[in-house]
This record gives C-alpha cells, structure tokens and sequence, in this order.
C-alpha cells in the first residue's frame, strides 16, 4: 500500500536531519537553504511490540512489520504559488503526496540560519499555510467556473452539491483558513477527496526543539499549539539533533539508557512514525504462524475481503471467510490451537470490519 506523507517546512528547519532519523534513505543535511532540491524517498518500519510479541509465541522463520513511506520535500519560501524559489516543484511533490508532517523550527541557535533572520514557528508555519493556500484557491475559482455551468444550466444536482462545498471552501481560503477547518458529512467528504486539495491533507506540525526542551516543550511549541488550535491537526515535539544523536548509537542499550537520561520512554523518531501511519488513516492486522509472523497495512474501516487482497487479489475475488482472533486472545491462550479450544475464533464474512491488531487467516475458492 503506497500511500506516502510529506515532510514539509521552510528551508533549513530540520526537515532533512528528521528524514535521515526516520527513514533508510540518507538525505543530504546542511546549514544552507534549498539543501534538499529533488525529494527524497524512504520507508520504514512501523515500530510496534505486538508483532514482537507474536514472533516470541509462534517462533516463526520470517518476521515482516509493517512499513510507511516518508518523502523529504524542498523547502519552501514566500511567493512559492507563483514560483518562487523552488515552488512550483514544492507544490507538484506535495500534491503527490497523502499527509503532511509540517517541521517548524521551535529552538534558538544562532550557527544555524533562518531563512527570515529570526526564530518564529507560527510566522513560518502560515508563510506555508498561505502559499499552499493560494494555490488550493486558484484550483477552487477553476472549478467553480466549470461546476456553475452544470450546476444552474443543467440542473445537475451533483454539480450543485460540489458547487455548495467549493463555495464555502473558498469562503474559508478568503479568511486565511485551510479546507482541512471547513467540517463535512460523510457525502462531502466523498466529493472533497476527489479535488486533491493542498490544505486538504492530513496534517502534524513537528516542533523541532532543542535537546532541554524535547520532554515538555517550550514557549515556541506552546505558541504553535495556540495557532492550531481550530485546526483539525496534531502538534509533535520532537528534538531532530537528538534523535540524529540516537540514530548513531549501535546499542540498543546505549539507545534506551540516552533516552532514560532525557526523561523520555521512547525515541521521538517512533512515536513520529506511528503518528504518521495512523495520520494517513491506517492499521494492522495481523497473520502469525511458524512460518512467518506479518504485519499487514490496510485503511480504518476496511472489510475483510479488501484485508485479504492485500495479502494477495486472488484471496479477495474469491473470498468465502475469514477466522479472526483477537490479539488479546493469542496472547492469552498462547497459540491458535488453544484459541479455537477455547471457543475465542470467531468466523466473520464479507461484511466484517477488520480491527486494528485482528489475527486473520482468509479462507478463499479461486
């Protein structure tokens, strides 16, 4: 399932320094603007302890987690919607991409340039906000143009219904507010998805703090939280010089230890990486034998047949069944055998919604 999120910012705000903690692909890092010219690709695995759970039950041949694409895009300047800086490619790679992890630079350091002359993350984060903004704007008045014309001479009530929520989308672009604020049904949402909007898109703001602030913040991260206060968005505290630090060390120990030191419980690189899974609208399940224990990536709210073509599309066309067990369950009793012994294995058909850490194994007549 290749669904990516973007990491988005001003030039020079960590960006990079956070790919290369989070992905395997090694972007080029340095103290200068525009560093980063062509994205950067990379995937990684999303930390979970559940899969390590299962491996230690079923003791299988092949352990496989579950993965999540991160793109390392060019920074972005003031007039980037008219092509400023490196603009029009900012947005092209941004609009390919499905969420959007916003790094803002929350610490002082003055051997580290800003791209403005001076440390303030809510300034930089609407100079985005605006940019994308403007260009989601000029998509809007396009299709207006051609949505009225169905809507009024053809009496089209789709149209008229697309016409109602591009209205009011630009109602809320005028204002300096992203579409992500403007609140739909479920219908909505369906039309709003097909219009690929910029500000759209599932969004975290990543404060990227300096090592003493890494546990609870400072007045720049707490200035951010207030900004985005109205918006359906996440705010994330993290240390990217930290987490390089940690991305160094060999040991796990040594990892744990450093992190212990900082008063943290895990490395802000995996919570950031299981926020942007879920970010993107995903969840696991599971298949686990003596074989090979899987994570498997699939959309919240997906029914079993769709679960099984991710597995193989010849298990979706000829879906029959699926045997699901609860993780708790496995956990509890130890193995599927004493699960089905104890009447835990529930058998679930083509409209069962699979839940996030489900155990399946899809029965399927090709």
């Amino acid at each position: 399932m290749s669904l990516k999120c973007g990491i988005v910012g001003l030039p020079n705000v960590g960006k990079s320094t956070l790919f290369n903690c989070i992905s395997s692909g090694k972007a080029q890092s340095a103290n200068f603007p525009f560093c980063t010219i062509e994205p950067n690709l990379g995937s990684t695995n999303v930390p979970d302890k559940r899969l390590k759970t299962l491996a230690d039950i079923c003791k299988p041949q092949r352990v496989i987690p579950a993965t999540v694409d991160i793109v390392d895009i060019a920074g972005l300047v003031k007039g980037a919607s008219k092509g400023e800086g490196l603009g029009n490619q900012f947005l092209a790679n941004i609009r390919e991409t499905d969420a959007i992890l916003h790094v803002l630079r929350c610490f002082d350091d003055g051997n580290v340039v800003h791209v403005d002359g001076s440390v303030d993350p809510v300034r930089d984060k609407e100079v985005v906000d605006t940019e994308l903004q403007i260009k989601d704007l000029e998509t809007i008045d396009s299709r207006i143009s051609k949505t009225q014309k169905q809507a009024t001479t053809g009496g089209d009530k789709e149209a008229k219904k697309l016409l109602d929520l591009l209205l009011r989308y630009k109602d809320a672009l005028n204002q300096g507010k992203s579409c992500r604020t403007v609140e739909l049904n479920e219908e909505e949402s369906s039309l709003a998805h097909d219009l690929f909007l910029l500000t759209n898109k599932p969004v975290m703001y990543v404060c990227n703090v300096d090592d003493a602030s890494a546990v609870n913040g400072n007045r720049y991260v707490d200035a951010v939280r207030k900004a985005v206060k109205a918006e359906n968005a996440e705010v994330m505290i993290i240390s990217a010089k930290t987490e390089s630090e940690i991305a160094e060390m060999d040991s796990y120990e040594d990892r744990q230890m450093f992190l212990e030191e900082l008063g943290l419980k895990e490395s802000g690189v995996s919570r950031l990486i299981k926020a942007a899974y879920h970010l993107l609208g995903l969840q696991t399940f599971f298949t686990a034998g003596a074989d090979e224990c899987r994570a498997w990536t699939i959309h919240k709210g997906d029914k079993a047949p769709k679960a099984a073509g991710v597995i193989h599309t010849d298990f979706e066309k000829g879906f029959i069944r699926a045997e699901v067990i609860k993780y708790e369950d496995f956990v509890n009793y130890g193995s599927e055998a004493a699960v089905r012994s104890a009447g835990k294995l529930a058998t679930e058909g083509k409209d069962y919604v699979v839940q996030d850490g489900d155990i399946m194994h899809f029965l399927f007549n090709v």
